[in-house]
């Protein structure tokens, strides 16, 4: 696939867990900023408005192949640092909504 592609991840964080969890936001993008084909990211905090989740990240990369090569690199790095996501997220009390979108044709 062709052109380039998202990966989007929305996150309900309590409170008393928003440095932790982006402290280690913060260091898996590290990881993602040093790989082929990563074009840019961006974390964003809600600061008004209904909406469920108050974490956005948003990065961007050439191609859908590079996001499936690089899923593999961060899951290296994390492994490196013995650092398990699901495990935060539930000792945390974080919820994810995770995904990847592609540019919709004009």
């Amino acid at each position: 696939m062709n052109g380039a592609f998202y990966r989007v991840d929305k996150f309900a964080v309590p409170e008393e867990a928003r440095e932790e969890f982006l402290i280690n936001v913060l260091k898996t993008h590290e990881v993602l900023q040093a790989q082929e084909g990563f074009i840019r990211h961006t974390v964003l905090e809600q600061v008004s408005g209904p909406g469920e989740f108050n974490f956005v990240t948003i990065a961007e990369w050439e191609n859908a192949e590079t996001v499936e090569r690089v899923k593999a690199a961060v899951q290296a790095a994390h492994r490196a640092r013995n650092f398990d996501p699901q495990a935060l997220f539930t000792r945390l009390g974080i919820r994810a909504d995770i995904a990847n979108y592609k540019p919709v044709a004009a």
